[in-house]
């Protein structure tokens, strides 16, 4: 069983907040953006489909991809709005892409939550899902950690510079800006990126 498994079949999931990230709602308001455009989304570490739902309700087609079989589960049992489906499975075992064809990803508190080393493999899983002309378009969380917390994650914390350098080989960094909408506590915290598949 995973950590992340044992998380969710204990109910410990702080990172469960209910609905879908700020972030994202308040993008896809701005209408025809990238994602608006995609076939078909991945949403990869999607937990309980809240952000999976909102680009349904957007009439955006997405997958979420989980780890954990207790937050498929939790995801599977809410009402479909839209185009949408989930499969467990490791963002970085190419088994769970047999037949499905991505041409976008929307990442929010995946790549926080794996362990740093792991972020070039990150990028380079990112290269292979999106095909050219296809978008990585996220919500990063660069700061995660209150005064007085420990900093040794996860979440894992990231600069702007260390996430555009691990993509820059694939990717073209065409839109970012700090989100006006977040959590109540990640205000200015995070880093929102539109990065076009070379």
């Amino acid at each position: 069983m995973s950590r992340w498994e044992e998380l969710w079949s204990s109910g410990e999931t702080p990172w469960e907040k209910g609905r879908a990230a700020p972030p994202l709602s308040e993008y896809l308001e701005q209408g025809d953006t990238v994602l608006h455009r995609a076939r078909h989304v991945l949403v990869p570490g999607c937990g309980s489909g809240h952000d999976v739902r909102e680009l349904a309700r957007h009439g955006i087609a997405a997958t979420g991809l989980d780890l954990a079989a207790t937050a498929i589960a939790t995801a599977r049992a809410r009402e479909a709005v839209g185009s949408e489906d989930y499969v467990e499975g490791d963002l970085f075992d190419e088994a769970w892409r047999a037949g499905r064809e991505l041409d976008a990803v929307w990442e929010h508190t995946c790549f926080c939550a794996i362990d740093p080393a792991l972020r070039p493999d990150y990028a380079r899983t990112m290269a292979e899902i999106v095909p050219p002309g296809g978008y990585l378009v996220g919500v990063f969380y660069l700061n995660p950690w209150d005064p007085g917390e420990d900093a040794t994650g996860p979440p894992h914390g990231a600069t702007q510079e260390e996430i555009a350098g691990l993509l820059e080989p694939w990717f073209v960094l065409r839109e970012n800006r700090v989100p006006g909408r977040a959590y109540p506590g990640r205000e200015g915290k995070e880093w929102l990126a539109v990065f076009e598949r070379r």
